[in-house]
């Protein structure tokens, strides 16, 4: 609808962040719940997550005009930024691009992540959540990217650990949508 309506405005009161691997099956709508193979990455910072859309176009001069005949797209990023707050075996793989938590030892409760010395992709499915009251709901479900930049890690007496991420959505094919937004809100009329 056009104009202003106060109605229209949201707020990402709540929300979560979930990944999962290639190939999962991702909720049709609002309304399904997660399959069991996406996990929950748990607290994030107050600062929520930071979609960016950057495309990159590059303009074709001629001879013939001082200004440009016509563009053409030369790329398109996606990225989502986020600081998670838990330390778990789902989140510091995730952050550190891959592997896996394992026992450490016949100790009960004593765990080791090893980091490769040879990095391999770890590309994912990511999925976030919102809602805005009771009558709005948000999903947004990447069908495949990875973590292409972290945050220095602080170590400090007065602050939580916070594994900062740059999540940038690829292409699965030239037919599949970067994103999917899944909608549950009375503003959209088609």
């Amino acid at each position: 609808m056009a104009g202003n309506n106060a109605k229209e405005i949201r707020v990402a009161g709540n929300g979560r962040i979930l990944v999962a691997k290639l190939g999962s099956t991702a909720p049709a709508d609002t309304t399904v719940a997660w399959d069991a193979a996406w996990k929950d990455l748990g607290y994030t910072t107050v600062d929520g997550v930071k979609l960016a859309k950057k495309d990159k176009i590059d303009p074709i001069d001629t001879w013939q005009s001082v200004s440009a005949a016509r563009f053409v797209y030369s790329d398109r990023d996606l990225t989502l930024k986020f600081q998670l707050l838990q330390l778990n075996e789902d989140t510091l793989p995730f952050f550190f691009g891959g592997g896996a938590v394992a026992a450490n030892g016949t100790t009960a409760g004593n765990y080791k992540y090893e980091l490769a010395g040879d990095p391999a992709f770890d590309e994912r499915m990511l999925g976030v959540e919102f809602v805005d009251g009771t009558d709005v709901k948000y999903r947004l479900v990447i069908a495949r990217g990875q973590v292409t930049e972290t945050e220095e890690l602080t170590l400090t007496r007065t602050a939580p650990i916070k594994l900062g991420v740059t999540f940038t959505a690829l292409a699965v094919d030239s037919a599949a949508p970067l994103v999917t937004f899944l909608m549950k809100d009375p503003a959209y009329a088609v």
